[in-house]
């Protein structure tokens, strides 16, 4: 039996308190980890954990909304939190707890005007799907199975005091300061905002499709305004499976390398022609099918990159652009890496650090094939610890890095870790792009 929720809590009070006992129940595991520890020394502390990971699970997934959304991105950072939590996180992708029937029936009636039974055909009130911001029924109409996502009530609303509670964990668990985080809240928040207006993602849904027609073994749901509204976003349904389930059944390498090369080739044409990316890439928003081609769902994170921020970011992943050394110092100082002030001790520091980690992001661009592996996810974030471990990242005496880098380099980390998990061996070269950059910089130096 499912468990659902017939009301979900949307006053600051009832969240908050949510929250609070949420961390009264972590205190209570701690108790009981070294009461243990007392009589067996040999006591792990992978009980304590998975104990802590399910508490917190627990009380922001009857949240809902920004909250799980934290706990979402969490659970792609693989290295950032011990594996208990990323596992447990990894559920709120699509598998939190769903809304009851009666809660979904009125919460579609309040934004559509109209009762579910009386739009389609059939309806089903056992969700089939149930993430952070919505979750998805199947319908029918004339013939037509149907996904309708049902956004659940007062999300939009406690956005911005859900960042708030959330905002001293998140400073305490990056060892940020204040005033570093809050241009990367800020961007965070308008994402969010985004994601809880349908009428947006629709728009967004039916213009990536478009654009992305020409992108080989991808393919996407049709989608049927007259049907939807802001809460309420009504698609074609999608057979297919999320990748756990997609590796569980064994595919040959073959078709796990068709699935990669799919993705790599959807985002490239995003990023480097549309200049815009569908900016959440976890497992959740993908339809697996069993040769090779990928569904996508869910543009809810849309990231517009402008195109001020992409002429200066993406030349460092260019090798012939980092070796100029006059390009390099301006395209650091404009993504905000290095400031005038910074004495020339920290500004070398930081450069060096820099070009480093792009050097490392960039090695799949500098062959023609790829094979992506663990070990070299590992590596990155081996190599991003050892950065945060430069004073003036740790403890930063201005906020460093573009508000703009947050979704681009959270979508660059999630599609590289996919790649990782399918042991993708892909074409990767990036001749064309890497050549306008190169072009683009010869006659500004």
């Amino acid at each position: 039996m499912i468990d659902t929720q017939d009301k979900i809590p949307t006053s600051k009070v009832e969240r908050a308190m949510k929250l609070v006992g949420a961390g009264a129940k972590i205190g209570g595991n701690y108790l009981k980890y070294y009461a243990k520890k007392t009589i067996n020394g040999d006591t792990t502390k992978e009980e304590l954990h998975a104990n802590n990971a399910n508490d917190i699970y627990q009380s922001l997934s009857q949240l809902k909304g920004s909250a799980l959304k934290v706990a979402q991105m969490l659970s792609m950072d693989k290295n950032l939190l011990p594996r208990a939590y990323t596992d447990k996180f990894a559920m709120s992708q699509y598998s939190a707890p769903p809304m009851s029937g009666p809660l979904v029936v009125r919460t579609f009636q309040k934004s559509v005007g109209k009762s579910p039974f009386e739009v389609f055909d059939q309806f089903n009130t056992q969700c089939s799907a149930a993430a952070s911001i919505g979750q998805v029924h199947q319908a029918k109409k004339d013939g037509k199975t149907l996904a309708v996502k049902v956004q659940y009530p007062g999300i939009a609303d406690s956005i911005q005091s859900d960042l708030k509670m959330v905002k001293p964990v998140a400073n305490a668990m990056f060892g940020l300061p204040e005033k570093e985080m809050q241009k990367y809240f800020q961007e965070v928040e308008e994402k969010l905002l985004e994601e809880t207006n349908y009428t947006l993602e629709l728009q967004r849904s039916q213009e990536i499709a478009n654009a992305s027609e020409t992108v080989p073994d991808v393919f996407f749901p049709r989608y049927y305004p007259e049907y939807s509204s802001n809460k309420v976003l009504v698609m074609d349904w999608l057979e297919g499976d999320h990748l756990k389930e997609f590796l569980d059944k064994k595919p040959s390498q073959a078709v796990k390398n068709r699935v990669a090369q799919a993705l790599w080739d959807f985002y490239n044409h995003q990023l480097h022609t549309e200049l815009a990316i569908h900016a959440d890439p976890h497992p959740g928003n993908f339809l697996l099918q069993e040769d090779g081609r990928v569904g996508v769902i869910d543009f809810g994170c849309v990231k517009v990159v402008p195109e001020d921020f992409y002429y200066h970011y993406f030349p460092l992943l260019v090798p012939e652009i980092r070796e100029n050394q006059a390009v390099v110092d301006q395209l650091l100082s404009h993504i905000e890496i290095i400031f005038p002030q910074d004495s020339p001790a920290v500004k070398e520091e930081l450069q060096v650090a820099f070009l480093d980690m792009t050097a490392l992001l960039s090695r799949p661009f500098e062959s023609k094939e790829f094979h992506f592996t663990h070990e070299f996810i590992d590596e990155i974030y081996a190599k991003g610890e050892e950065i945060y471990q430069i004073p003036e990242v740790k403890r930063p005496t201005q906020p460093r890095g573009s508000k703009h880098a947050l979704y681009v380099n959270r979508t660059y980390f999630g599609i590289y870790s996919m790649m990782a998990d399918l042991n993708a061996s892909i074409e990767t070269k990036s001749n064309e792009w890497s050549g306008k950059l190169i072009e683009y910089w010869a006659n500004r130096v």
